[in-house]
């Protein structure tokens, strides 16, 4: 991906940011998944590490995928959601400040629009998993403030993100949260309140500041609508397993039906063949290759 276009992305959500009304982020998981995400309208789309871990390594989001995978899946992600831009986790930087600095500029370069980090121990669990554990508010500001001081460009955005609720209390998650904003975070998201009661005590101490809900269905946290949270104060809804829960009980469905009955049944939901070439960009690309050649 080239820088002019890397940039692509971080200018766009830098615009979104600006402008009133809540950014709705829904989570990809690949690039396909990505792709169809913008087709639908997407403005901004999230790289769920928790989706990228199951749809690449088929394994649960517990700090399995490296830095350097998830740098890959980034570019591939990037560059299937433009023009919409993408906010990429980046789990705990995969070490200490040195990491989440080099993480940085990995994912900025892969044209991301904004960094996802957050204050877990190492291995880390998704943010609705019991049993997490954080590291010192310190350290954890340490490597906030590494990846400010990493990126090129302002626009590309730092979020912090808090585990600590679960931990040690909404307390302490606030403590933690003033201390990312003073190391120069950009957006604010504080994982996993219990209630809609704590959304709202997120919301009135941040005024002013971008920050994110995190939607998980069956998750610990109230499941509103992004007007809900666009009336509370919120700045982005992100819903990270929406699609990926729903394909994958797809997939479970048409496996079972073809295996069941040696072929795919019919008047099985579907697109065509010819439609997904279409979705993918195949007539533009052969358009492409055909003016090139001539």
């Amino acid at each position: 991906m080239s820088n002019s276009t890397a940039m692509t992305g971080a200018k766009s959500l830098s615009r979104l940011l600006r402008r009133k009304g809540i950014i709705q982020a829904p989570g990809a998981y690949d690039a396909l998944s990505a792709r169809l995400a913008m087709q639908a309208g997407a403005t901004c789309v999230y790289l769920t590490g928790f989706g990228a871990a199951g749809s690449t390594l088929g394994v649960p989001d517990i700090g399995l995928m490296s830095a350097t995978e998830m740098a890959d899946r980034v570019r591939a992600l990037a560059g299937a959601a433009l023009p919409a831009p993408l906010i990429a986790d980046g789990d705990n930087g995969h070490g200490g400040p040195l990491n989440a600095a080099r993480l940085t500029r990995l994912y900025e370069q892969a044209g991301a629009a904004c960094i996802q980090l957050e204050d877990q121990v190492f291995p880390k669990r998704c943010g609705h998993m019991e049993n997490k554990e954080v590291i010192p508010k310190a350290e954890a500001a340490a490597k906030i403030r590494a990846a400010v001081d990493a990126r090129s460009s302002r626009d590309f955005k730092v979020m912090a993100r808090t585990d600590a609720r679960s931990v040690n209390g909404m307390a302490d998650a606030l403590k933690r949260a003033d201390a990312y904003l003073d190391a120069g975070a950009d957006i604010l998201f504080i994982e996993a309140p219990r209630t809609e009661k704590e959304l709202r005590k997120v919301a009135d101490t941040y005024k002013g500041v971008p920050l994110v809900a995190n939607m998980v269905e069956d998750g610990k946290t109230p499941y509103l609508t992004a007007t809900a949270l666009d009336e509370m104060g919120y700045k982005i809804a992100v819903f990270p397993v929406t699609a990926l829960l729903a394909v994958t009980k797809r997939l479970q469905d048409v496996y079972g039906s073809l295996l069941a009955q040696g072929k795919l049944p019919d008047g099985e939901d579907r697109v065509t063949f010819q439609h997904y070439n279409e979705l993918i960009g195949l007539p533009d690309m052969l358009a492409e290759a055909a003016d090139l050649d001539g």
